[in-house]
Order: structure tokens, then C-alpha cells, then sequence
């Protein structure tokens, strides 16, 4: 008989239970691994002697990297919810409190993390000291804390309270009631009950990436002056749908409102490359409105950040302790813009107001108005209020009690009821959610309900509706297409500005669409046309050489087969619904060769070909940053036997061809390193740090890409630093087992 049951869930998820020893493992916690247990039956809506609570599991592994595949891996915050508070393990008198804590097992690096991690996101700024720092006068930052220690029942605590640990590295350690593990080697473990034993492995093998619960299908998304787009209606419990989010549309540049998790899924599916995103307004750190952040980094730019100070500082603080990085990392991959609370911010003419709502961390919310003949249009976006209920509670009831002075609850109010041309609410409910019924008498010609896992009831029907994904409110329509802005904006990254007259030739050529799942080049054609992508995301396919990337907006595709008249070698797929400007061949071929580019770009070509098959461009291939790499890229030939020369500035190695070793500074081989391999990633990532050496075992040609270009690219340095703590993690591996 099978004692030990286990689940493949989703990748990067496995599902471990030993009930005679009451024990269910949540193996890996990517981002909605609750959800997809929800979906998969192993949470489960129970009733016992009149009391309903969910089952779930007790015990949380954690994943040995932070990131793979340039997303979280652990994200633990909402199955420590689940277990605290859904399934009642810490409420007082509950049938299910039967004084056991959850389980949070992994490595001591990635324990110690996510301890903090939880912390912050339980409590944001933790004391009136952070608060203050971000610049907050003091009696504000008073009635902060006042709001914070409300909602944290008058104490914060240590999630060591709430937790019990367990450090994982290369020894057997008992779980609970007899039920070991065994850490087996990075991210690979033995559970063992009775003899029984089951392996785990926590790894995305190559190419593989954490999925959705839901599919959300793909959507033509037009592109008006000032427009909402409706981007995810549902919480953190939602299996269906995306969480609370909206994105804008203002004068031909897209801003995000949050990042929940899968925000990648959601722009592919509304036809948005990661690469149009301009800006993100953030309102709090909470993960379904955070954990979508590392997806960001995929864009080919630093995309703007904007947020109240205050709620930079948590989100930041969250940011540092989850990955285990210094603070200052934000602004390795935003543009930080600080936004000044209760005040209109100009954001390239938008008009941008942020305003304070109570929340267990610090929560912003947004007005947002841009002017038209008729006066300002006016959207508000509020995630995760508070009800009007719950507001009245704050208020200090006599002098010297822990409450908030009756005046900021009244603004508080008066932001919530703004009247808007569209207003989208939170209405959740509970402790930390608001209420639809506080907005019945609130003078908005549009509310939109939002943030449930629910149908609306009757009496909500009456004072709001619910916006499908994909919805569109506009505000301030488009007098033009904008589709040849963006193609002018385009080409202007491609050829210097003082050819540009001659473009008009090609600017002029017809825009076309493409549904999702449409080919618009393919392997073997005739190449009588290039596209250049205007939205959307592509994918290129190369079989061949096993080579399948996103291609971003922005890209010119096919150019090489256009330009040489060769049979193209590659397929491109619309991923989503694309626009892109159909260019014939012979019009490119005549612009090339009037202005002599043609030898110019050949000699970009395989240093392009040899980037694109490098593993740190997987989630962005922006043809326009491999074009400028492939410019910088310097290809060297090396002896065997030989070392590769340490540079005087940062610094990437290419492997090109040939095997190379990776040294330890006692000389012991870290890691071999075939081609497509990167190095010397530590040169950018810490200048300080010892370089490492790396030899050539055979005949080779390795590359040079200057560290300032690789500074630039987010998508990459968020991979060099994957790369660098597996690198790190190996390097401790065998130092254990030589003290051994």
C-alpha cells in the first residue's frame, strides 16, 4: 500500500502527502501555486460541526533559487495566508488550531529571505523611524503606524511566531510525525516516510517557465488618446481570472497599474509587448500586485516606476529581502519617479494624483485626468481600501487612545467618493477590503466593482458593474492612427536621424494585423516582404538550431532574407493579436543600397545570429538592442591550455566555440563551459569582486561585450544574476563536500 502520495501540479509545483503522518507538502510556491492547487483539488472548502475552512497543505519547500526562468520562485505569502488563516491554523479557538505552526523548509539563504520577505509584506515599514525616512512629516507618519498597529491587532510580530523553520542543505532532517527529507543535490530532494520515498525536483528544465491557473484567450486592443484597459478583476484566490489591475493609455504611451502575477500572459493575450510598457504605477506591495515586477524586466528599456515614496521604500524593501539583494537594485532596473502624495504630478501631461488609504502595508491610490474640450476625463483606480465600516473604527475615540484623528478619515473618504468618469473599487470586504455599498450615493458615471472571486449580488449590481478582461473605457478618443507614430519612433532606432527624409518611402508602406496564432513569415518563403512590429509580441522559430525567442514590438523581422533575397530561415508567430508595417523588399533593398548600408549590416549579422542563441536573451530579443550588441560584440580566438584575459573594465564573455573552464581561485573546475555559455557576469554585478578565471581546454573563439551595454538591458541583468547565485551555490556545494 502507497503511503506517500505525490502530484505533479504545474512546472516548477509538486504536491506531497503522507496522511497517516498529517502531513501535505507545498513543493515550490512560483507565483498562484495556491490557485493552482485550488484548481487541482488539493485545497478543498470544508465544513466540520458547523465551522467552514479549506484544507490545504501544512508544510511549505522552498525553492533553492529566488528566480528561474527570470521569475519568482518563492512566493510564499499567500500559502502562508492560506494555512494561517483560510484553513484556521492561527485563529484563536478554530476547530482547526490545533497548535501546530506551518512548516517552511529550504536552505538557510533562502529561509532567512523569505522570513523577512513575509514580514514586509505583512507590515510594509515596520516602524515610525522607516516611515519618517521616506520623508513623511511626523504626525502623518504617526497616524500611519496608528492605521499599521490596527490592523496588526496592536503588535508586530516576528514571522518566526507565526513559523516554524527548517534548514535544508545536504543532511537528512525530520519534518514532522516521522516524515523526513534529504536534500539531494540544487533543488532536488528524497522525502521518506516508512521506508517509503518519493524524489522531488524543483527545477524548470530549459525553455519551461511557471503557467497560468486560467486562460485568458486574445483581444484587439485599440490604442486611443486617453483610454482604460482593463487588464484583471479578481484577488489573490481567483482561479479564473487575473488580479485588480488596469492599464492606460495616454498619448500613444501604455502604463501599467500594478504588476500581479503572470502580467506577461495578460499583455500577450491583450496583443502588449513587455517592451511598450512606459511606466507602472504602483499602489502597494502586496504579492497579487507586486509579483509580476521581475516580468518587467523582460521590456528592452527601463521602464519609469512611479509610486509615493512611501510605498517605494516597502515595495523595495520587499524586493531586497525576497531576492536577498541590496536596496539600491531598484534602480538598476526602473526609472525611479517619486510621485508626491495628495497632490496633481504632471507624468508627460497627464495629470497624476496619489492619495493615502488605510492597509496593513503602505497602499496608494490613484487619480488619474487629462483635459479634453469638454473639461478633465477622469479615471480613479482604488485596490485594496478599506470600508467605510472599518474607516469609522480608526477614528480616535478620546484623547490619548490609539486611534486617528477624525479629519483624515474624513479625506479619506472624500478621495474614495471623487467623482470620476470611471472609478474602479475594490470591494473584497473583510477587514482590509472595501464595500460596494459605501458608494451608492458616489456621483461617478461609471463604477466598476472589482477585486472578488464572485459573482456580483443584486444590490451591488445597483450601484456598479463588473469589467470583462479586455474591456475598453474611453475617455479622450484618438483623432489619429497611431500605428505610424509608432512605426517613425521604430525606424528612428534603426538608421541615423539625418536619413530619415528617405524613410518616408517605407514609413508610407500599408500597416496590416495579425491574429493570435497567425504565421507572418515563414521557413522556406520567398522573402518578397519584411514586417517591422508595431504592438504585439512575436515569436521566432528556428528548429534547426533549436532557437524559439519573444520578439518584441519594435522589431524588424525578416530582414536579412528580404535583403539577400534568400528563402527565409526562421518562422515568425503572432503570440497575440499583432499590427506591423508591411514592407516590400524592394523598397528596403532600394533604401539599403541608395545609402550603402548593405556591408554594414552584414558584418552585424553573425555577431546577431551568435547573440541570439545566448540563453540571457530568452525573454527579451529586441532586434533593435541585438542589433547595437552585435556592433559592440568582440570576437576573439584563444590556444588551448591559454587563459581569457581579465579586461580593466566590466566585462561578458561569450563562449562562441570550444570548451572552457570556469576556475575556483585554488584552481578547481567550477564549471565547464560549452558554447552559448556566459561569464564574468560578476564584473558587472559586483566591480569589486575577485574576477574568475577561465581557461580554454581546446582550440576556441570566445566574445567581449562591454559591461555598460549589458547595464542597460534589465531583462539581462536579472539573468546574469540567476546565473551568478547558481554559479555561487555550486561553488559552496564543493567546498562542503571537500571539508567532508
Amino acid at each position: 500500500m502507497t503511503i506517500i502520495k505525490k502530484i505533479n501540479v504545474a512546472p516548477g509545483i509538486t504536491w506531497v502527502e503522507i496522511p497517516q503522518a498529517e502531513i501535505y507538502i507545498l513543493c515550490g510556491c512560483p507565483a498562484d501555486s495556491i490557485k493552482h492547487l485550488i484548481k487541482n483539488g488539493m485545497i478543498q472548502n470544508i465544513e466540520k460541526n458547523g465551522h467552514s475552512f479549506q484544507s490545504g497543505p501544512n508544510v511549505l519547500l522552498l525553492s533553492d533559487s529566488s528566480i528561474q526562468g527570470g521569475q519568482f520562485s518563492n512566493l510564499g505569502e499567500f500559502p502562508i495566508l492560506q494555512m494561517l488563516y483560510k484553513q484556521g491554523m492561527i485563529i484563536p479557538n478554530h476547530i482547526n488550531n490545533k497548535g501546530l505552526k506551518p512548516i517552511l523548509i529550504g536552505t538557510e539563504k533562502q529561509v532567512e529571505s523569505q522570513l523577512e520577505y513575509i514580514y514586509r509584506g505583512n507590515y510594509g515599514l515596520s516602524s515610525l523611524e522607516e516611515i519618517m525616512s521616506t520623508g513623511v512629516e511626523k504626525e502623518f507618519a504617526e497616524e500611519m503606524m496608528k492605521v499599521k498597529l490596527h490592523f496588526a491587532f496592536g503588535k508586530i510580530v516576528s514571522p518566526k511566531e507565526l513559523l516554524e523553520t527548517k534548514i535544508i542543505e545536504n543532511k537528512k532532517v525530520e519534518i514532522r510525525n516521522g516524515v523526513f527529507i534529504k536534500r539531494d543535490k540544487y533543488n532536488e530532494y528524497t522525502i521518506e516516510y516508512k521506508g517509503e520515498k518519493v524524489e522531488v525536483s524543483l527545477n524548470l528544465n530549459p525553455g519551461e517557465k511557471y503557467i497560468t491557473s486560467y486562460h485568458l484567450g486574445f483581444y484587439k486592443v485599440r490604442r486611443e488618446y486617453f483610454a482604460i484597459i482593463h487588464s484583471g478583476e479578481g484577488d489573490g484566490w481567483d482561479i479564473h481570472r487575473p488580479c485588480m489591475s488596469s492599464i492606460i493609455a495616454y498619448d500613444q504611451k501604455l502604463y501599467l497599474i500594478d504588476a500581479g502575477p503572470n502580467i506577461i500572459e495578460t499583455l500577450n493575450a491583450l496583443g502588449i509587448s513587455v517592451s511598450s510598457i512606459h511606466g507602472i504605477f504602483h499602489t502597494h506591495c502586496h504579492d497579487d500586485h507586486f509579483s509580476g515586477l521581475t516580468a518587467l524586466l523582460q521590456a528592452d528599456h527601463k521602464i519609469k516606476y512611479y509610486a509615493t515614496s512611501t510605498v517605494r521604500a516597502s515595495v523595495t524593501k520587499k524586493l531586497s529581502a525576497l531576492l536577498g539583494r541590496h536596496e539600491d537594485f531598484m534602480n538598476r532596473y526602473f526609472e525611479i519617479n517619486d510621485l508626491s502624495i495628495d497632490l496633481w504630478n504632471n507624468v508627460n501631461g497627464m495629470q497624476v494624483k496619489p492619495f493615502y488609504s488605510p492597509h496593513p502595508v503602505e497602499t496608494t491610490n490613484f487619480q488619474f485626468r487629462v483635459i479634453s474640450e469638454n473639461g478633465y476625463k477622469t479615471y480613479s483606480h482604488m485596490a485594496d481600501i478599506a470600508s467605510f465600516s472599518i474607516l469609522d473604527e480608526l477614528i480616535s475615540k478620546k484623547e490619548g487612545d490609539n486611534g486617528v484623528q477624525p479629519k483624515l478619515i474624513k479625506q479619506i473618504k472624500k478621495n474614495y467618493l471623487f467623482e470620476s468618469n470611471v472609478k474602479k473599487i475594490d470591494i473584497g470586504g473583510g477587514m482590509i477590503h472595501g464595500m460596494a455599498k459605501d458608494f451608492e450615493e458616489d456621483g461617478s458615471k461609471k463604477i466598476i466593482l472589482s477585486h472578488i472571486n464572485r459573482d456580483l449580488s443584486h444590490e451591488e449590481k445597483e450601484i456598479g458593474e463588473r469589467a470583462s478582461f479586455g474591456m475598453i473605457d474611453v475617455l479622450i478618443p484618438s483623432n489619429s492612427n497611431p500605428m505610424f507614430s509608432y512605426a517613425e519612433r521604430y525606424l528612428k532606432n534603426y538608421f541615423p536621424e539625418d536619413l530619415f527624409d528617405d524613410l518616408r518611402d517605407i514609413i508610407n508602406c500599408p500597416i496590416v494585423t495579425f491574429n493570435a496564432g497567425s504565421i507572418l513569415l515563414k521557413q522556406g518563403e520567398k522573402s518578397n516582404y519584411l514586417y517591422l512590429t508595431l504592438t504585439g509580441t512575436v515569436e521566432m522559430i528556428y528548429s534547426k538550431k533549436g532557437i524559439h525567442k519573444a520578439v518584441s514590438a519594435g522589431s524588424l523581422i525578416g530582414e536579412m532574407a528580404a535583403l539577400l533575397d534568400e528563402p527565409r530561415k526562421k518562422t515568425y508567430v503572432a503570440l497575440g493579436h499583432v499590427w506591423a508595417l508591411k514592407i516590400p523588399a524592394i523598397i528596403y533593398q532600394n533604401f539599403i543600397k541608395k545609402h550603402k548600408l548593405l556591408a554594414h549590416i552584414l558584418k552585424r549579422r553573425t555577431n546577431k545570429n551568435i547573440l541570439q542563441s545566448l540563453p540571457i536573451f530568452e525573454n527579451m530579443a529586441s532586434s533593435f538592442i541585438l542589433n547595437n550588441l552585435s556592433q559592440v560584440l568582440s570576437r576573439r580566438q584563444i590556444h588551448k591550455s591559454n587563459n581569457v584575459p581579465i579586461g580593466g573594465t566590466p566585462e561578458l564573455i561569450v563562449i562562441i566555440s570550444g570548451s572552457f573552464a570556469l576556475l575556483s581561485p585554488k584552481g578547481e573546475i567550477i564549471e565547464n563551459l560549452e558554447q552559448s555559455s556566459v561569464c564574468r557576469e560578476e564584473t558587472i554585478l559586483f566591480p569589486k569582486l575577485p574576477i574568475s578565471t577561465i581557461a580554454a581546454l581546446t582550440e576556441g573563439e570566445y566574445g567581449v561585450l562591454p559591461g555598460f551595454h549589458i547595464n542597460e538591458i534589465p531583462s539581462v541583468i536579472w539573468k546574469l544574476f540567476e546565473i551568478y547565485e547558481f554559479r555561487q551555490s555550486q561553488i559552496k556545494v564543493k567546498k562542503k563536500k571537500k571539508s567532508a
